[in-house]
């Protein structure tokens, strides 16, 4: 007798089915591959709309911001919608074309050089390519979003087209897979996959926002600082997001901050050649410390396990430590390095500091946590005379080994990450993927949460309004996730301590919130 699925009429058709299983796997992930395409379709287009904003009412600027949440709101419902891949493609070319002849042409700006990530391109011409044949986007690594309930398709589909384990990846013992089996079988992909934005601020516009930083442990305070003098900190729940305070009082831009480990203090530095100290509740200055050379401050971070020691980088090329309590230098707490001071790092312990100069050197230094006394330790010249604009240092990038690494921005088109190869900070080449960074002061972030999963994950921004997702474990297609919505350099990323937000800022002055998609 034949079994109860081969009854009625469409009996004969099930027959065949469970007879060919891998057929109906292979529909559902077809159908899958489409849903995650339309998304990436959609975004390129808010890509496109984000692009040509600067040039509307160049006089109102908050209506441009209002625009452009607009539009991501309305591309995000139509994705859901659906339509035939040639009308997508149609509009999108379309849509290009009106706004280049009402507008001008886009400036190569927004095109990678020959050296940059081509296989992260989606250019109009390739989109039909992408559209016709969902094998080859799969391939090359593009996934942008990943729609509800295709999390487990999508990984079968990522094992029957690539191999998403690469040799010589770090998988010491059997309790690690037996914890990546209970992490769930999702790739990095499907992990950080984002919905759209969440939210979008502009009180800064048309003012370059250099940095920006979520508090320490906390979904939902954020800070910034701004080319225009000031600092905000933003507060993103309950809705709709506002902005907390502004931090006023610097007579010139701002070019770093750092939170306190307890967040009640901010820390920043100016063109102005001050240090500030902010209470981060009524952002009242508590005290203002002036560079005795009058140079121009350029970073600042807390030494990790003191948080009453502040580390600052002029232009003048020198180092100095600083106790915020008193407004003194420490005694030993200075050197100086072969440029300007343009980025610094400490490791988890606080036992070394890294600091990267515009010549293109990185050097370590020994802290002493009784003295605050610095020791130079080490060189390493990443490119002569290239400006090293980010350093972030970490002890363990996955959960399956400790790895101490340094992911670096150096003006090299290349996102470095370095092994640290000794307890004086030595620095050995691991690396590198290709981005767009020729000029600008460009920061990267190594993903705040570790888990079981294969891989491991950086984020980064770029010269070409994007942000790049990179797999560091990945041999081969190491680009993870793309987001697309600025309308200028990306200089800045930061994760909230959960992983459901990430926050970017640009040359243009915008912030903007990303929601990740929720399972």
């Amino acid at each position: 007798m034949a079994p109860a699925y081969a009854q009625g009429p469409f009996g004969k058709e099930r027959q065949e089915q469970a007879k060919s299983p891998s057929r109906t796997r292979l529909c559902f992930l077809h159908l899958s591959v489409s849903v995650d395409l339309m998304a990436a379709v959609w975004q390129q287009v808010l890509a496109v709309d984000a692009r040509y904003n600067a040039y509307r009412t160049p006089t109102f600027p908050q209506f441009r911001t209002q625009y452009i949440r607009r539009r991501s709101q309305l591309l995000r419902e139509n994705a859901k919608c659906g339509f035939e891949p040639g009308l997508r493609r149609q509009y999108l070319r379309l849509r290009s074309q009106l706004l280049a002849l009402r507008y001008g042409p886009l400036s190569e700006q927004s095109s990678f050089r020959a050296s940059s990530v081509r296989s992260s391109r989606t250019t109009l011409d390739r989109m039909e390519d992408f559209e016709e044949d969902p094998r080859a986007q799969g391939a090359r690594g593009h996934r942008r979003s990943v729609s509800r309930g295709s999390y487990q398709l999508q990984a079968q589909m990522n094992r029957a087209v690539y191999d998403e384990r690469p040799p010589g990846s770090l998988v010491p013992t059997s309790v690690a897979e037996a914890s990546r089996a209970m992490a769930g079988d999702t790739t990095l992909s499907e992990n950080y996959a984002f919905a759209g934005m969440h939210h979008i601020f502009d009180q800064h516009v048309d003012s370059a926002v250099p940095r920006l930083q979520f508090a320490n442990d906390d979904k939902h305070l954020l800070a910034c600082c701004s080319l225009d003098g000031t600092l905000s900190i933003m507060t993103l729940s309950p809705s709709p997001p506002t902005v907390k305070v502004t931090l006023k009082g610097h007579a010139g831009p701002v070019t770093d901050f750092a939170w306190s480990l307890s967040n009640d203090v901010i820390v920043s530095t100016s063109k102005d050649g001050t240090l500030r100290i902010w209470n981060t509740e009524d952002g009242r200055c508590i005290r203002e410390v002036a560079d005795p050379e009058g140079s121009e401050l350029l970073c600042c971070t807390f030494q990790p396990m003191n948080n009453n020691l502040t580390v600052v980088g002029n232009s003048k090329h020198h180092l100095q430590v600083v106790n915020i309590s008193t407004g003194k230098k420490v005694k030993g707490g200075s050197s100086k390095l072969t440029g300007r001071v343009l980025s610094l790092s400490f490791d988890a312990p606080g036992r070394i500091l890294w600091a990267g100069d515009d010549r293109g050197s990185i050097f370590s230094f020994l802290f002493d946590m009784a003295t605050g006394k610095l020791t130079k330790a080490k060189r390493l010249v990443v490119n002569e005379g290239s400006s090293v604009s980010s350093i972030s240092a970490r002890s363990w990038i996955s959960r399956e080994a400790r790895d101490p690494s340094l992911l670096v921005n150096a003006c090299v088109n290349k996102l470095l990450l370095y092994r640290v190869v000794d307890n004086e900070g030595t620095l050995q080449l691991k690396r590198s993927f290709p981005i767009q960074h020729g000029s600008q002061a460009l920061h990267s972030i190594f993903c705040p949460l570790m888990s079981f999963r294969q891989g491991a994950c950086v984020v980064t921004g770029s010269e070409d309004a994007c942000v790049y997702f990179f797999d560091v474990e990945r041999n081969t297609k190491a680009i993870v996730n793309k987001l697309q919505g600025h309308s200028g350099p990306v200089l800045d990323v930061s994760f909230n301590c959960d992983e459901s937000l990430l926050a970017s800022s640009d040359a243009s002055g915008m912030v903007i919130i990303w929601r990740r998609e929720q399972k």
